[in-house]
């Protein structure tokens, strides 16, 4: 940094401080352990929390009743871990969730795992009974850090009022830094309501937890030698690329050197699927030129991806002829799957800017990139129409993303919905695309819709897919999309099944449909209107275009619920374990 830039900088931290002051000397004063909490997450620039109310939270949420922070309340608690998780995808920052003890913070759980597996920036507060009844199976206790320790980046104690706040900013701090992922504090009731009057501080990370950003420059060397000497690189675009804030690095990076690019699930919208060089994403249910292309690479350069199995298949097979460069920055990742030629632990766009320094010449990849495109026109993403036939799951997806901007926000819950919302919409911006991808969590969509609403700029749209088993498990939502008049729109892709359990039992089990047949759904259209929404049911084509005009202008929560032909499946296809080029486009193909 250059001595004007120090100059500008303590400049701009004076302001900030005076500022802080200023806003402190204003604000209610900390008085006990729940109103330092509450500074804590203004300190942090906190503007919204998702939660449910009960005993043992209950000083947190009166010292709110005198902050600026919107708390939205949900009506499960699950609802809440998956609103503030989608919050913190879109925003950028960590969204914040709320519950008390016992049951309260157990029903976060399947959240807070599914932050975890996800590497989403998320802080959990959780109630807890007082400190000298902890251990003695008193009401509404559970053993709240004990139970999340493995599924939580870090978990917190609190055992001070003075030091409460400062251990809320650490919590905060941690789950954003570095590789991301959810974060917890547990507040025994009289800590909460303990008197003290310490300020605490802007959100600090302890010293221990300093990531590194830059990776080994002899390793970045060798990389780059690698990547220049190669005749089909692949670029690899993961999750962790949208969490650097490394999409314009990573897009110019691709461009400058003329390598195609895939994405994993999670890294849709790091580069925009309509460029030429995007072979969109790859995997068990990737396009098969995308499968195709890592199948063939000789040089792989894979970005913030944990390289899992639903991208990789079978171990042994994936990229076969690839040497692999692994960018990430978290080393308990790289080489923990698939073994990294050239690994390069730091920060995504810090270390791509690093080897854009040290690349002397781009590759020699005409005929690579002409062969990319062969497998497009070899393994196109499409589909049969029959106007007299059911509705195609796809055809709905195609409607809604013509229908609306670029910049649309999709969630989805999971099963063959999220496939198809994943194939069939076409993603040029990060957190644009909000899922479950690790944990495989039905009912994520609808409170994620919710979460990603209160993040999303005012012009931008809200668009939920789900499927009617993962919508019935959080449908409850509804009401707090009505009584907060939330602009998002549900659609139901009915298929009266748990389709994607369906597809593989007619696939490996002879088709024998053990509890996967949901002809028992309610009508998910009146079943809105109950709650408040506007609903729709569409069963023909021609009420498709009609019925997504007229839901997309409403003005608050719509459902349409579109029945869609019961036997579609989602192709092309990887067999659990399969190598990735032996993608199947049909069942008969498995």
């Amino acid at each position: 940094m250059s001595d004007a830039h120090q100059t500008t900088a303590n400049i701009d931290t004076a302001e900030s401080t005076e500022d802080s002051a200023d806003d402190k000397a204003g604000a209610t004063p900390v008085t006990d352990g729940s109103s330092s909490i509450v500074r804590a997450l203004e300190n942090a620039g906190v503007e919204h929390a998702f939660g449910v109310q009960g005993g043992a939270i209950m000083p947190v949420y009166d010292a709110l009743w005198d902050s600026e922070i919107e708390h939205i309340t949900m009506a499960h608690e699950q609802g809440a871990s998956h609103a503030a998780d989608a919050y913190g995808v879109v925003a950028g920052s960590p969204g914040i969730a709320l519950a008390t003890s016992g049951p309260g913070a157990t029903n976060l759980v399947t959240g807070i795992a599914d932050a975890n597996m996800d590497s989403d920036a998320m802080l959990a507060l959780t109630g807890q009974v007082p400190s000298d009844m902890v251990g003695s199976d008193a009401f509404q206790e559970t053993d709240t850090t004990g139970v999340t320790m493995p599924i939580t980046k870090h978990n917190y104690f609190a055992n001070s009022a003075d030091t409460i706040g400062d251990t809320v900013g650490e919590a905060f701090a941690l789950a954003e830094s570095g590789r991301p992922g959810p974060t917890l504090v547990d507040l025994p009731k009289d800590v909460s309501f303990e008197e003290t009057d310490v300020e605490p501080g802007e959100p600090t990370l302890p010293e221990t937890s300093q990531p590194t950003t830059t990776a080994d420059p002899e390793n970045v060397a060798a990389a780059a030698r690698a990547i220049e000497r190669a005749e089909k690189p692949l670029l690899l675009f993961g999750g962790g690329v949208i969490k650097a804030n490394a999409c314009e690095t990573a897009r110019a990076f691709a461009r400058d050197h003329g390598i195609p690019v895939v994405t994993t699930m999670p890294g849709i919208g790091t580069f925009p699927e309509d460029d030429e060089l995007c072979l969109s994403w790859a995997g068990m249910h990737g396009t098969g030129y995308a499968n195709m292309a890592i199948t063939h690479t000789d040089c792989l350069i894979g970005v913030g991806t944990r390289f899992d199995d639903r991208l990789t298949g079978g171990i042994d097979t994936f990229a076969p002829e690839a040497e692999v460069v692994h960018i990430d920055i978290d080393p308990a990742e790289v080489s923990k799957n698939i073994h990294a030629d050239y690994p390069c632990i730091g920060d995504a766009g810090t270390v791509l800017d690093q080897l854009t320094d040290e690349i002397d010449h781009e590759p020699d990849a005409r005929e690579w990139r002409e062969q990319c495109q062969t497998w497009k026109s070899e393994y196109p993403m499409d589909y049969p129409v029959d106007e007299n036939a059911p509705l195609r799951p796809e055809f709905i997806v195609e409607a809604f993303d013509e229908a609306t901007a670029d910049d649309t926000i999709v969630t989805t819950g999971v099963g063959q919905h999220q496939m198809w919302a994943a194939q069939y919409w076409i993603y040029t911006e990060p957190r644009t695309w909000v899922s479950s991808h690790g944990l495989g969590t039905m009912g994520y969509g609808l409170p994620a819709a919710i979460g990603a609403r209160f993040a999303a700029d005012d012009n931008q749209d809200v668009v939920c897919f789900d499927g009617d088993g993962s919508f019935l498990m959080t449908l409850q939502e509804i009401s707090v999309a009505v009584r907060e008049n939330l602009d998002i729109t549900i659609a139901v892709l009915n298929n009266e099944y748990v389709g994607m359990v369906r597809q593989w039992q007619d696939a490996f089990f002879e088709g024998r449909h053990m509890a996967s047949e949901y002809n028992w759904m309610p009508e998910f259209d009146k079943l809105a209107e109950a709650f408040g929404a506007q609903g729709w049911r569409v069963d023909n084509y021609d009420e498709v275009a009609d019925a997504i005009e007229e839901a997309l202008a409403y003005d608050g929560p719509s459902v349409i619920d579109f029945h869609i032909d019961p036997e579609a499946n989602v192709y092309p296809m990887v067999a659990s374990g399969a190598p990735n080029g032996k993608f199947a486009l049909s069942e008969d193909q498995l």
